[in-house]
């Protein structure tokens, strides 16, 4: 698509060279105004057939003959590109392109996934589960294929790049996911991404445990590493592997996969606010158990106890089937 650009801006460049050559040819050779020369040039250039303004000498008309010969095999250049350029599609492409960015730049506390490998793909799945709004950013032309056909928002380009990431509006973005394959790439992304939004969460990818501590100084909330999360997994579906396998389960049993869910103490209604678990007593009004406890210090509490009191910036972590979890929505 870029060499294509290039072609077609080579192919407007000598049509107006073209242009050029006869104006000035005509004010030289025929003492013809600019308007004139113009004149001259076009009808010759697109041998429409209007007369000329004056009879022509032998040396004016060696120059015409010329500017046509010119004219011809530029004009034919010039409509094989514009011809090529249509028929591929790249206009519209343009058109839907433009589109898909203004409705990313009236994005407001959305997710960028930078990458869309296969722990980007994941990420992707899930925030689609839970109706999150995210975006895309990816440079590979098959996988932007997918997300096109897919219907999922995004930006075609590198994530180490700062102006891919403004198209993304990272400014207004909530969070940030960068699962590019390298480590190094990763550490990029999250040094830039700090600096065009200080509030942004972000969750980096990493392959090596030298470049954890190394994400987490450039910025980054959390880090994660597929390989040794999966490593650990496999050993632990062999220690014990029924409590691995109920784990599991509340993450992606069924069609709904909001067995587990975080309320942020600040999202409740006021009256519910500065109460204790017990008073709210959200395992009669849903059939959710409270299962977790997050203070406003990021203190994590398992299990808490009945009189915890739900202070502001806390989050509570909530148990429950499906359906439970849908009258926690209605409630809420």
């Amino acid at each position: 698509m870029k060499f294509l650009h290039l072609r077609l801006y080579k192919a407007i460049f000598l049509l107006f060279l073209v242009i050029f050559i006869g104006v000035f040819g005509y004010m030289n050779l025929s003492g013809f105004t600019f308007t004139e020369s113009l004149y001259m040039t076009i009808i010759t250039i697109t041998t429409v057939g209007f007369g000329v303004l004056h009879p022509l000498n032998d040396t004016e008309k060696l120059f015409t003959i010329f500017l046509i010969l010119l004219s011809i095999g530029v004009y034919g250049y010039v409509v094989s590109v514009i011809t090529e350029y249509i028929v591929e599609g790249h206009i519209f492409k343009q058109l839907k392109l433009k589109k898909v960015q203004q409705k990313i730049q009236k994005l407001a506390n959305h997710t960028i996934i930078c990458g869309y490998g296969r722990n980007g793909r994941q990420s992707a799945i899930k925030l689609i589960t839970f109706n999150e709004p995210f975006i895309v950013i990816e440079k590979d032309p098959i996988l932007i294929a997918e997300l096109d056909k897919n219907g999922i928002l995004f930006v075609e380009g590198d994530a180490t790049d700062d102006k891919i990431l403004l198209l993304g509006a990272i400014q207004k973005a909530k969070n940030l996911i960068t699962a590019l394959p390298s480590d190094a790439d990763n550490l990029f992304v999250v040094l830039s991404a700090r600096q065009l939004n200080k509030s942004l969460k972000i969750v980096s990818r990493a392959s090596l445990e030298t470049s954890s501590s190394k994400l987490k100084i450039a910025g980054a909330d959390n880090v994660i590493m597929p390989d040794k999360l999966g490593g650990d997994h496999m050993a632990a579906l062999l220690v014990s592997p029924d409590l691995i396998e109920f784990v599991d389960k509340l993450n992606i049993e069924g069609d709904c996969s909001t067995n587990l869910k975080e309320i942020a103490v600040n999202d409740l209604p006021a009256d519910y606010k500065n109460k204790t678990i017990l008073d709210i007593n959200i395992r009669r009004k849903t059939g959710c158990s409270v299962i977790g406890f997050k203070t406003a210090q990021n203190e994590y509490v398992i299990n808490p106890e009945a009189d915890t009191v739900l202070e502001a910036n806390s989050h509570l972590i909530l148990l429950g089937r499906p359906e439970q979890i849908q009258k926690l929505h209605e409630l809420f």
